[in-house]
């Protein structure tokens, strides 16, 4: 779970790298600007230790109630985080000082939250790619006052998937995430097939140049099967990852975020933008070595504005340390779920969404606007495009759904599973299927966004409800709200 801190492995480095590039733009003006272009990727191949062993986040005590609920006992508190040598790190987490415990639940259970903030400000908890009704879905609506305690509660709906949660705080949620307030949340069903600050000229947000995984600087990992699931999420506010690893071998996709893909996919790369989980199983040979790596460059990362938001940079993320003898004789099966099968024959509604600048569709989030409704029990085909030449990805609360094509044609294998963030390159329409199920609320909105938590909080958000037979917008001026 890549999160990048504030603190750095050369922070007196990056002081004068930044005098420098002043100083050249103030004596060579636009020459100073390729002096900059050249120093402005980070690569840390070759330079990470490995030396601590990864940390692996505890799964979240619960406890089942009388009613058969299963409880959850969550606290975001500060902390501080010693991280490198020198001076701790003030951080924030979950039930610890950093990051949180990974809430592992069933499908077809009930459960409840009680989620106390004990940060000193006000903060939120949502839950990314869950299908939950929107007043639990833990979005700007949902804060939580400091001292307080929210009680959001709902029964899993939905098959087994990574999912995370993270705060939602309008204008704050990119420091919240930063700072460590996020964790995985893990669904389980009977189906599971295996037992076994922004840089200079930067428009992303903050990058940073070191990564944390799981919280932990420079992690290994010693592996003692020959087939290890992986289940990655991109956690970082603003950077996009290419991941692969350092022998370039191949591994296999077999979920993205909303569960099981039909069939897994080999590759060599796979790219991950903020927000966006997936599953992959990788071999390994008794007695190897070998890392994991974001390699620069991948879809929409490409020539100066890519460079100046990390498309030139290259990490070292984990190393694998594999046992002289490995376990399991396992393969890969070769169905593994059920492909999205929206039907796209009763469509209730086309919208077009535009992304560009910190705007959708021409216009920021206003907490007292609601874009738009949808009925329950519908299908909608959202079209979705990014104009503006800046990396952006979109983002869909309450539902998974189904990208039917891109620039008109197939979908790439990453994207031919269930999605509910995905990453959208310059000037091609994605068209989204989703069908709305289970929950109305008038009064409760639901957000879609951008998920360059930096680019949300500057505005690039909007909100709709889902309405039940009958219902209409509750609370909201009638000049806000557009539905069939």
């Amino acid at each position: 779970m890549p999160n990048e801190p504030s603190t750095g492995k050369r922070p007196r480095r990056r002081v004068f790298r930044t005098l420098l590039v002043v100083a050249a733009l103030l004596v060579a003006g636009a020459g100073g600007l390729g002096i900059y272009y050249l120093q402005a990727s980070v690569d840390t191949v070759g330079e990470v230790d490995f030396s601590e062993r990864l940390a692996i986040p505890p799964i979240a005590d619960s406890r089942v109630d009388a009613a058969g609920t299963r409880v959850f006992d969550l606290d975001i508190r500060a902390g501080e985080t010693r991280f490198l040598d020198g001076p701790a790190t003030r951080t924030a987490g979950v039930n610890g000082a950093f990051l949180g415990p990974t809430i592992r639940a069933h499908r077809g259970e009930n459960l409840a939250f009680n989620v106390h903030n004990g940060l000193g400000e006000t903060t939120s908890l949502h839950w990314h790619g869950m299908h939950v009704p929107a007043a639990m879905d833990g979005g700007p609506h949902q804060t939580v006052a400091p001292g307080s305690l929210w009680t959001p509660k709902w029964t899993v709906a939905q098959p087994a998937a990574t999912l995370w949660y993270h705060p939602h705080l309008h204008g704050k949620t990119a420091e919240h995430v930063y700072r460590g307030v996020s964790g995985m949340f893990i669904l389980d069903d009977d189906d599971n097939q295996f037992d076994d600050a922004a840089p200079f000229l930067g428009n992303l947000g903050t990058l940073g140049d070191e990564l944390l995984v799981n919280g932990v600087h420079g992690p290994y990992v010693e592996v003692g099967s020959r087939l290890v699931r992986l289940r990655l999420l991109n956690a970082s506010t603003a950077r996009v990852y290419d991941f692969g690893f350092s022998d370039d071998r191949r591994f296999s996709l077999i979920g993205t975020d909303g569960g099981l893909l039909a069939a897994p996919w080999e590759t060599t790369r796979l790219q991950l933008s903020p927000g966006e989980r997936a599953e992959i199983v990788v071999a390994f040979r008794p007695g190897e070595t070998t890392e994991l790596r974001s390699y620069g460059g991948g879809e929409g990362l490409d020539g100066f504005t890519a460079r100046v938001n990390g498309g030139a940079d290259r990490f070292d993320v984990l190393q694998f340390r594999a046992a002289d003898r490995l376990t399991d004789t396992t393969e890969v099966p070769a169905v593994l779920g059920a492909a999205p099968d929206v039907d796209v024959a009763d469509v209730a509604r086309m919208r077009s969404f535009e992304l560009a600048g910190r705007e959708i569709n021409g216009a920021t989030m206003d907490m007292d606007r609601v874009d738009f409704a949808v009925r329950k029990g519908t299908t909608e085909v959202w079209e979705v495009v990014n104009t503006n030449g800046y990396p952006h990805n979109f983002h869909v609360h309450d539902v998974q759904f189904q990208v039917l094509d891109v620039a008109g044609g197939a979908p790439p294998p990453p994207l031919r599973g269930w999605k509910d963030t995905v990453l959208l390159a310059q000037d091609k329409e994605y068209r989204l299927a989703m069908r709305f199920s289970d929950y109305s609320d008038p009064d409760s909105p639901y957000m879609y966004h951008c998920h360059l938590l930096t680019h949300e909080d500057e505005g690039m958000m909007g909100q709709f409800v889902v309405l039940g037979d009958g219902e209409e917008t509750g609370g909201i001026p009638d000049s806000w709200h557009d539905h069939p």
